[in-house]
């Protein structure tokens, strides 16, 4: 599927308008770019097609080389071409994370058959799993929380807990910094969001590292948007707050990157797409090119967000964990592992 993209030199010099065709391309590509990476990552897939060498451009990781292939769940024959993804995002500005060995978002984004929508489950970073033994042999093959898997053995691992717990197989892994959020929405000019009950943020990118947030629709620009997106305690429910904002914040993204407004302004666009660089790394055998022909006909309002099922908080040795619910889990993601759209909404209504 050719590119009409210009080079970004280009960019700032063409006419505002732009055909009907490749609006609709540009669209896509933008809804692509969101669905993918969760915010962050979808500008590197924008650098590449400046380049016009897509998959050559976007940094690659080995994601399944030391996952036991017979550990592996098989693909559902019901399921026929429905993909899952594992999409994995740290936070590099988070004071929290160092030295970029933790995963503290983990999505298993669903691509159903037929392509028209896709489904998104949060899985709590503390969620209480088995964790396999490493390849290494070191670590592992003991309960913990999810997350200590990327620690203990980098994507691999991480891909054959999730696959452990769910039952589901991953097919492609993306890794996001959300970090990018604000450079995002500044690029965009602000987004819009509603923000559910007031609060302080103490992590905050603001002087002094405290921001007040009220209650409301607001708009709020990349600093403000990543404090939100990144805030948990402040909130009784911590982390489930903190993905119920970074939900927030994707569909209003996804919502400004979309309008007439970006796609009709080429430094803007440029802007976006030149903000999301280098935030994103793929598995070595996803195919963007393919898959940006695949998704051409997915729109924002088809996305839907989901947290596993959890039958709340408790402690484990000196460790505050979520306790999966394991019942309704197996439900979810049998729903996934068929294709079963329907029945994946229903179960976590």
């Amino acid at each position: 599927m050719p590119v009409d993209l210009e080079p970004a030199a280009d960019a700032a010099s063409q006419q505002p308008a732009v055909a009907p065709q490749r609006r609709r391309r540009l669209r896509n590509l933008l809804i692509l770019l969101i669905v993918f990476v969760v915010l962050a990552g979808g500008g590197a897939l924008a650098v590449t097609l400046y380049a016009r060498d897509i998959d050559g451009d976007i940094a690659r990781i080995e994601a399944f080389d030391q996952v036991p292939q017979e550990a592996r769940p098989a693909k559902e024959t019901a399921a026929g071409d429905a993909m899952n993804f594992l999409i994995l995002g740290s936070d590099t500005r988070d004071p929290e994370t160092t030295g970029g060995s933790r995963s503290d978002t983990i999505i298993l984004l669903h691509l159903p058959a037929e392509r028209s929508s896709a489904q998104l489950v949060s899985i709590p970073r503390d969620t209480w799993v088995h964790v396999p033994r490493s390849a290494d042999g070191r670590r592992g093959n003991t309960e913990a929380k999810i997350n200590a898997a990327f620690a203990w053995g980098g994507t691999p691992l991480m891909v054959q807990t999730v696959e452990d717990y769910t039952g589901v197989r991953i097919d492609h892994v993306l890794m996001v910094d959300f970090a990018g959020f604000k450079d995002i929405v500044d690029a965009l000019g602000g987004v819009e969001i509603d923000v559910e009950e007031p609060f302080t943020s103490t992590h905050s990118l603001s002087p002094g590292g405290v921001r007040k947030f009220k209650d409301g629709p607001q708009t709020m620009d990349g600093a403000t948007a990543l404090d939100y997106a990144r805030e948990r305690y402040a909130f009784k429910d911590g982390d489930f707050a903190r993905i119920r904002h970074q939900q927030q914040v994707i569909k209003a993204i996804l919502s400004k990157a979309s309008s007439g407004g970006v796609l009709t302004s080429p430094g803007r666009l440029n802007s976006f797409l030149r903000a999301t660089a280098d935030a994103v790394s793929v598995d070595k055998t996803l195919n963007i090119f393919s898959m940006a022909s695949d998704l051409r006909d997915l729109r924002g309002e088809n996305l839907s967000f989901y947290t596993s099922p959890t039958t709340g908080t408790a402690t484990r040795g000196n460790q505050s964990v979520v306790l999966p619910d394991r019942a309704k889990a197996k439900v979810l993601f049998d729903a996934v592992r068929r294709d079963d759209v329907a029945k994946i909404a229903a179960t976590v209504e």
